[in-house]
């Protein structure tokens, strides 16, 4: 299984499961959750479920299918689904489609309060990949300082980060970054997971999928010079 995380802060259970997994949490999670928000992304590099930090899933048996399908359920309340099922197919038609062999189904998974445990964009098991969805808002929420490869992946597709007050940060999207970062890079990052039939260890299999993203996602759909994000610097909006 293959998850992409954001490392920042939600729980201690998630933060010591991995230097490796994605990220998702309510805008709503200071009053209701009380934990600091971890951030969603990166992979596990393992084939199971076993781990006590893995998110459930739907687990979809490999079948001779030559074409994949699309599962979309009810993203949660107080959450929505970035992207739509057209949205993904266009894009993936734009792949090589040699990468597509072994693709069966792309599920839009639901938010679910145990998931909040487990923030997540998109995660690859077996021959399905999985987009999670985020805050309907598209605002969200941190209680830890987001790290620096976070920050930058994150603007590169539009993200406007912000510290709102010491110790609380919040990261801003609008419909067409949000967008930009789920076709260009959590679908193709997944993808690049399913691809990968050289690397076993987590670390080689991340950096693989972080190449594929960058090559078949950010670089082919136009790289800088076809986004007009231009956000060098994390704003602070309190004051000392």
């Amino acid at each position: 299984m293959n998850v992409r995380r954001v490392q920042t802060a939600k729980s201690a259970r998630s933060a010591a499961s991995r230097q490796a997994k994605r990220r998702n949490a309510s805008i709503r999670s200071h009053a209701v959750l009380q934990r600091p928000k971890q951030a969603r992304r990166s992979s596990t590099g393992q084939q199971n479920c076993s781990e006590p930090f893995a998110p459930p899933e739907d687990w979809y048996e490999p079948t001779a299918a030559s074409n994949y399908r699309i599962i979309v359920q009810q993203p949660g309340r107080g959450y929505r689904h970035v992207v739509t099922p057209d949205q993904v197919r266009e894009r993936l038609a734009l792949v090589p489609q040699r990468f597509l062999k072994n693709l069966e189904v792309v599920q839009f998974s639901r938010m679910t309060r145990k998931k909040q445990w487990f923030p997540c964009y998109g995660m690859q098991w077996g021959n399905a990949l999985y987009l999670y969805p985020i805050e309907e808002s598209f605002v969200e929420q941190f209680d830890t300082p987001p790290r620096p490869n976070l920050v930058n992946e994150s603007q590169m597709y539009g993200g406007r980060w912000d510290e709102q007050s010491p110790g609380t940060w919040t990261l801003t999207w609008s419909q067409q970054a949000a967008e930009d970062f789920y076709l260009n890079n959590i679908l193709i990052h997944e993808l690049g997971h399913l691809v990968d039939d050289r690397n076993s260890g987590y670390l080689e299999r991340e950096r693989y999928a972080e190449w594929f993203a960058i090559e078949y996602g950010y670089l082919h759909s136009g790289g800088r010079a076809a986004r007009n994000y231009h956000q060098p610097t994390t704003r602070r909006r309190h004051h000392k």
